[in-house]
């Protein structure tokens, strides 16, 4: 027997994808550059959080995935978020880019829109 399962865009599922402005205004980076660090950091949850239920139920709905990309002034902004998100025990991941060991873009895993 088939189990029917919602799917993430059944579920409100949303990720959010924060990254610096400030790289491309006052640091001079590429747009291509801050593109590539949203990538990165969007490929890494989908890899660290790839057992979660609603990671999987993002992915099996491609078609469909909901993702909220906001801008955020500065590294110590982006650090400040990455640590209330600890304390709120909200799964992310804070991209650092190497070699400059640069805090570039921050993404959470995919959540209810409600929670």
């Amino acid at each position: 027997m088939l189990q029917k399962t919602m799917s993430g865009a059944a579920l409100g599922l949303v990720q959010y994808v924060v990254v610096r402005s400030d790289l491309m205004t006052n640091l001079a980076w590429p747009v291509g550059a801050v593109i590539a660090q949203a990538c990165h950091a969007s490929t890494a949850v989908a890899h660290l959080y790839r057992e979660d239920q609603n990671m999987q139920r993002y992915l099996a709905d491609l078609d469909n995935m909901h993702k909220v990309v906001l801008g955020i002034e500065s590294e110590t902004k982006i650090r400040n978020l990455s640590e209330k998100l600890q304390e709120a025990v909200i799964d992310h991941k804070l991209w650092i880019e190497q070699p400059e060991d640069t805090p570039t873009c921050l993404v959470t895993k995919p959540y209810p829109k409600d929670e």
